[in-house]
């Protein structure tokens, strides 16, 4: 009974409302006056960290902070994917019969995920995903996992509901029904898919490769598909939370290897290798 009621109190928030308020609070000189706390509180590493603390200009600008090259190095090897973000797994296997397993005997539909469109759902049929989730105090620009070439992306507008165990009992299919933006990669790695899914509180995610921004009030789906498809090498910055969330990775089957422990809570670092390409 209290899951029903929580659950009918989430539909009923303006959460893109309420996530756009905070973003234009959070890109507000005056936000920088809380980034001491924020760091404080998220424990908040800033030895990596680019530039000096007293150079933001708003908790935003923090949070999007750049690290120094040599914080996190890509792994030069040809058939390595790497990690696209600093994070945890929160799931990882095969996508069997068309669903993704998030939680024990819990799922969610592929074609759902990437908006029902049957071109990419077909081509990652069998493949194999993992799901990355940031935390707070992550680094969350997010990377190119492989070199390849930007073939079109899809942006599916929704709700955003909060992605943390709370949010993910209430909501079996979150991760098909929150807002999202998704990254085509044409690659020796084969079709992969950049998934990058919005969360409570994300003022919005942006890419390197376009204009396209959520959370701006749009209603209806975008597929585009680039005839003059833009090239990205491997840890090329490809995007961002401004305020985080989550990165499903999606491969074609029989494409990759993990070479990371396929366990729930499984630490990643951008730019590090999670999975060989199988020639």
């Amino acid at each position: 009974m209290k899951d029903s009621l929580y659950r009918v109190i989430w539909k009923a928030l303006p959460t893109r409302g309420v996530s756009r308020i905070t973003g234009a609070f959070a890109k507000h000189p005056i936000s920088k006056k809380v980034i001491p706390s924020y760091i404080n509180h998220f424990q908040i590493e800033l030895e990596p960290v680019k530039k000096p603390l007293d150079q933001f200009d708003s908790l935003l600008d923090f949070f999007v902070r750049e690290l120094k090259p040599e914080a996190r190095p890509i792994d030069p090897n040809r058939d390595q994917v790497v990690s696209p973000v600093d994070g945890a797994v929160s799931q990882i296997g095969v996508i069997q019969e068309g669903s993704c397993v998030y939680a024990k005997g819990k799922e969610y539909s592929l074609a759902e995920l990437l908006g029902n469109d049957p071109h990419y759902v077909e081509k990652f049929q069998g493949g194999k995903f993992v799901t990355l989730y940031l935390s707070p105090r992550d680094y969350h620009r997010i990377h190119m996992p492989v070199e390849g070439d930007i073939e079109g992306y899809a942006y599916l507008p929704g709700p955003l509901y909060p992605v943390n165990p709370l949010g993910m009992r209430l909501f079996p299919e979150l991760f098909a029904v929150n807002e999202r933006l998704v990254t085509y990669v044409r690659s020796s790695a084969g079709l992969v898919a950049v998934v990058k899914v919005g969360a409570t509180n994300v003022g919005s995610i942006k890419v390197t490769y376009d204009e396209v921004s959520t959370n701006k009030g749009h209603r209806e789906n975008k597929q585009i598909r680039y005839q003059d498809e833009p090239h990205l090498s491997k840890g090329d910055e490809l995007g961002r939370f401004e305020f985080g969330s989550t990165v499903i990775l999606l491969f074609e089957p029989n494409r990759i290897e993990w070479t990371i422990p396929e366990e729930v809570g499984t630490q990643v670092f951008m730019g590090k290798s999670i999975a060989k390409i199988v020639e």
